[in-house]
C-alpha cells in the first residue's frame, strides 16, 4: 500500500505545468510591480519618507507568493478534499475573531493586527476557504443538486452565516464576491439556474434594503449617479480617476509621468491603481492588461474542463471566478461603471498582497 501511495504522489509531481498560465501570472506580477512602484512613490514618500516603501513590501510578498505557488503546485489537490468540512468552521472562527479583536479603520472592523505593521484580513482567507468547502460539499452531494430543497436551498443556506458575519464588519464587497463565487460553483456543479433566478427576486430587494439602511452605501450610489454633485467630497476620487484615464488617451503620457498620482487620487496604489495605468499607459496599455486577465480566465476555465475529477474542476472554477469577479468589479468602479467598493485589483493593488494568492 505504501508503494502505491508513493507512486501516485510521484506521478502527480511529474504532471506538466500549464506554461501559458504560468507565463501569464508572471507577466501580471511583473507589470503589477512596475505600476505599483510608479503609482505608490509619491504617497510612500509623503507617508513614510521612503519612495520605495510600498514597492519593497509588494516585491517581498510577490516572491513569497511565487515560492508558495510552486510548492503548493507539487501537492496533490485531492489531499485538500479531506479537510473541506473544517473550512466552514475555520471561516466562522476567523470572521468572529475580527468582530472581537479586530481593529476598526474608517468605520469598518476588517483587520486583525498581529503587530503594528503586520496585519491580516480574514475575509481574504475566507474566500479561499469557501472555495474549498463548496468544492467538497458539492462533490459529496452531487446527486441532489438538481433538487430545489436538498440541492439549491440546502447548499445556498450554508453561506448565509458567513455573509452575515461579513456584513457585521461591515464588508459588503467581500460578501458580493463570495456570493458570486458560490453561485458560479453551484451552477457548474449541477444546481438549476432557474432556482437562482427565483432566489434573485428575493435577494435583490434585500440588497437594496442593505444599501438604503447604511448612509455610506446610499451615498456611494448617489455619487455614482452624479459624482459632480459633490466634486470636492464624495465624488473627488472617481472624478480624479476619470481625469487620469481621460488624459492617458490612446498611448498614455508615459511610464512614471502620471500627474494624478501626486496626491490627487487618494492612495493610488490601492483600489484605483488601474486609473494610473490608464493615465501612464493609455488605452493600449489597459487593453493589454485586460487581455492578460482574459488569458488567465481562459486557462483557468480550460483547466476546470480538463480536470480528472469534479473536486479539481470545482476548485479551478472557484479560483478563476474569484480573480474574474474582482477584476470586473475593480475596473468597473475605476471607470465609474458601478458604485465604489473597496475592491483591489488582483496582482496590482498594494493591499491585494496582504494575503498571498497561490494559483495552482
Amino acid at each position: 500500500m505504501a508503494k502505491k501511495k508513493i507512486g501516485k504522489f510521484s506521478s502527480f509531481l511529474n504532471n506538466p505545468m500549464d506554461f501559458t498560465l504560468l507565463i501569464t501570472i508572471i507577466l501580471l506580477i511583473g507589470v503589477g510591480l512596475v505600476m505599483l512602484l510608479s503609482a505608490s512613490s509619491p504617497s510612500a514618500l509623503a507617508d513614510t519618507g521612503d519612495s520605495y516603501r510600498y514597492f519593497k513590501r509588494q516585491l517581498l510578498f510577490a516572491i513569497l507568493g511565487l515560492i508558495a505557488m510552486f510548492a503548493i503546485s507539487k501537492i496533490d489537490y485531492r489531499f485538500y478534499q479531506k479537510f473541506y468540512k473544517y473550512a466552514w468552521w475555520i471561516s466562522v472562527v476567523l470572521l468572529g475573531a475580527v468582530l472581537v479583536i479586530g481593529r476598526e479603520i474608517n468605520g469598518a472592523q476588517r483587520w486583525i493586527y498581529i503587530t503594528d505593521t503586520l496585519s491580516v484580513q480574514p475575509s481574504e482567507i475566507v474566500k479561499f476557504l469557501m472555495i474549498l468547502f463548496y468544492a467538497g460539499i458539492l462533490v459529496k452531494n452531487r446527486d441532489e443538486l438538481s433538487k430545489i430543497g436538498k440541492g439549491f436551498v440546502k447548499h445556498f443556506a450554508m453561506i448565509v452565516p458567513i455573509i452575515g458575519l461579513l456584513l457585521l464588519q461591515p464588508h459588503f464587497s467581500a460578501s458580493i464576491v463570495i456570493l458570486g463565487i458560490v453561485s458560479i460553483m453551484m451552477i457548474v456543479a449541477g444546481c438549476k439556474f432557474k432556482h437562482f433566478l427565483a432566489a434573485g427576486s428575493f435577494l435583490i430587494p434585500f440588497i437594496i434594503v442593505l444599501v438604503i439602511i447604511e448612509p455610506y452605501r446610499l451615498q456611494r450610489v448617489l455619487t455614482f449617479l452624479d459624482p459632480w454633485q459633490d466634486a470636492t467630497g464624495d465624488g473627488w476620487q472617481v472624478i480624479q480617476s476619470l481625469y487620469a484615464i481621460g488624459s492617458g488617451g490612446l498611448f498614455g503620457v508615459g511610464l512614471g509621468e502620471s500627474k494624478q498620482k501626486y496626491l490627487y487620487i487618494p492612495e493610488p496604489h490601492n483600489d484605483f491603481i488601474f486609473s494610473i495605468i490608464g493615465e501612464e499607459l493609455g488605452f493600449i496599455g489597459c487593453a493589454l492588461i485586460i487581455v492578460l486577465f482574459a488569458i488567465f480566465i481562459w486557462r483557468g476555465t480550460l483547466i476546470a474542463m480538463k480536470a480528472p475529477d469534479m473536486f479539481g474542476s470545482l476548485m479551478a472554477v472557484g479560483i478563476t471566478s474569484l480573480i474574474a469577479i474582482q477584476v470586473i468589479i475593480n475596473i468597473s468602479v475605476v471607470t465609474s461603471s458601478m458604485p465604489a467598493t473597496g475592491m483591489p485589483l488582483p496582482f496590482f493593488s498594494y493591499r491585494w498582497n496582504g494575503t498571498i494568492y497561490t494559483i495552482m
